[in-house]
């Protein structure tokens, strides 16, 4: 938006952390990352409001930089920290090419595709480490957990009704202008064109639209040939600030710095990276120490259940067994879509064309149809397959999980003494 756009003269200010550009970067900030969380943002928020969102988002995209985050509230200062986080979300996070994506315009039907799987358990392990020590205090009512569960499974079953009505619409619509469309490829109208046909006034917004499309991926053309200077001019930010002694300190506050060798003394930020990798280091060694240990005490304790299951009767072995055999076919299942082929691995956004079953039966144009679909086509019947093959394998390990929590249930049952514990 033309209000958010720096000037020129705010980069050099904030090369030398002139508090004149502060509130520059932090609307600009703002404006660019409320379009890539896909929120709405109005020129009247509060400046403490937008510098709390930026903080919260940086944040959240792993920029953990303690410099940015003890910045004032009012947006009085910290310049060039602001311009060292806009440097790194273009270099990181792909901010242009990711405003290009949502800010696309669509005339066709489009729908997200994604199979792949998600690291969600070593982020919640990683969350929970450094989380607050508050909280809760496990004083929630169960009760209110029951309704939330209740009115979240009623909310799901709602938005996928709406996207079931939302498909057969769509489906109808391409069925009954199949073969109108020029592009032989895709045979039928997008809702947009159809819209177009029914009111052909709105043509002239889409027109536009398109070319202010064009003028950003023009600007974006021109940027990436200009994108080497701007990174030689951050190196040069880089050096004025090494020279003003504001380089970021260690998080470990502990460790020693060491004097930087005069082979490196062109870059004043080596001796942070070599310290960084040396901690590294360690920290596998250490790791790779208790693994071993870990490997040691499983093993033993293996041993244990071994000899403890002999002394069981052949029917209750066998249960244990299958059970076991069972855990180890889901950890394999899991192991085996970690390692296959990224061609499985879809991800994005696909245009929806609807396709003949049976396109032998048609006419030349029919096969000419399928023989011009192009090569990086993803079936609809694939999606669903893969997508089913996922639900089968989460579906065994919830399974077992309420095994588990079924057996640890029983055991705090036994431990106590005159209480009668009766299922809902």
């Amino acid at each position: 938006p033309p209000r958010a756009r720096p000037a020129p003269d705010s980069l050099r200010r904030a090369r030398f952390d002139r508090p004149q550009a502060s509130l520059d970067f932090w609307r600009l900030l703002y404006v660019l990352l409320k379009q890539i969380h896909g929120g709405r943002w109005t020129e009247s928020d509060a400046i403490d409001a937008q510098i709390r969102f930026v903080k919260s988002a940086l944040w959240y995209h792993g920029y953990d930089r303690p410099q940015l985050h003890r910045l004032p509230a009012d947006g009085s200062a910290g310049s060039r920290e602001l311009l060292l986080a806009f440097s790194w979300l273009l270099h990181r996070l792909g901010l242009l090419e990711q405003l290009l994506a949502r800010n696309r315009v669509k005339t066709g039907d489009e729908t997200s595709v994604c199979t792949c799987e998600d690291d969600l358990p070593n982020r919640q392990e990683g969350t929970t480490e450094a989380g607050p020590e508050g909280g809760l205090e496990g004083r929630v009512d169960v009760r209110y957990l029951q309704w939330l569960n209740g009115r979240l499974r009623f909310q799901w079953r709602s938005l996928h009704a709406q996207h079931q009505e939302q498909c057969k619409l769509l489906h109808k619509i391409h069925l009954f202008t199949s073969g109108s469309h020029m592009d032989q490829i895709l045979g039928h109208f997008s809702v947009t064109e159809t819209d177009l046909i029914r009111q052909p006034e709105n043509y002239k917004q889409l027109l536009q639209l398109l070319e202010s499309e064009t003028m950003q991926l023009e600007a974006f053309l021109e940027w990436k040939q200009l994108e080497p200077v701007y990174w030689q001019w951050m190196e040069t930010v880089l050096d004025n600030m090494a020279e003003e002694g504001n380089m970021c300190e260690s998080q470990d506050a502990h460790v020693e710095k060491r004097r930087l060798p005069e082979v490196t003394s062109c870059c004043p930020w080596a001796d942070k990276l070599t310290g960084q990798m040396d901690r590294l280091s360690r920290d596998l060694i250490a790791l790779q120490d208790q693994l071993h240990q870990l490997i040691t005490q499983r093993k033993a304790a293996w041993w244990e259940k071994v000899a403890a299951r002999e002394e069981l009767q052949k029917e209750g072995f066998s249960a244990a067994a299958r059970k076991i055999q069972e855990s180890v076919k889901v950890k394999l299942q899991g192991l085996t879509s970690i390692h296959a082929p990224k061609k499985n691995k879809m991800h994005g956004s696909c245009r929806l064309v609807l396709r003949n079953k049976h396109p032998a039966s048609k006419t030349g144009f029919g096969q000419s149809q399928v023989s011009k679909e192009p090569v990086s086509a993803v079936s609809a019947t694939e999606v669903i397959r893969e997508l089913q093959m996922r639900e089968a394998s989460l579906q065994r390990e919830l399974e077992q999980l309420r095994e588990e929590c079924q057996q640890r249930l029983d055991e705090i049952a036994e431990g106590l003494q005159g209480v009668i514990c009766i299922s809902p």
